[in-house]
């Protein structure tokens, strides 16, 4: 018995995963060390605002949760699923299960107005506004006169 996992199918296709599971550059890849994949993250900042968008295509807005602690923002999903199929004496013929789960935490600003954080999630993009606090704000160009 070996408490290693093995590819069933040889080593070839496990030196393809790796190789393609794999930042070369000393970053972070959207799938993890399982397979499973991390939604990926757009974050743009205007002039009153930080945006940050989340690709999940195919939950609900019940999906998600999002917490703003310490002024740590995370946003986290779990997702169940089981298909149950039996013959007529109760055996299993086929039995499916999924689970797959996320987490992702951001470190806000001093400037963002943690009291105006608001989401929606439309068309499978979870879409978070960090509105700036006014004081943040850029101000407009203005003449000062000369007395």
């Amino acid at each position: 018995m070996s408490l290693i996992k093995t590819n069933e199918t040889g080593w070839l296709p496990t030196v393809f995963d790796d190789m393609f599971k794999t930042d070369w550059l000393g970053g972070t890849t959207n799938v993890n060390s399982i397979g499973t994949s991390i939604p990926a993250v757009n974050i743009m900042e205007t002039e009153d605002s930080f945006n940050v968008e989340v690709a999940a295509p195919g939950k609900a807005k019940e999906d998600f949760n999002i917490e703003l602690d310490n002024d740590v923002l995370t946003i986290s999903s779990e997702e169940k699923k089981e298909v149950d199929s039996t013959d007529k004496y109760g055996r299993f013929t086929r039995k499916e299960f999924s689970y797959s789960n996320f987490k992702r935490a951001f470190s806000l600003p001093d400037s963002v107005d943690s009291t105006k954080i608001s989401a929606a999630y439309k068309n499978g993009v979870l879409e978070i506004a960090l509105p700036k606090k006014e004081e943040a704000k850029v101000q407009a160009k203005r003449l000062i006169d000369i007395s």
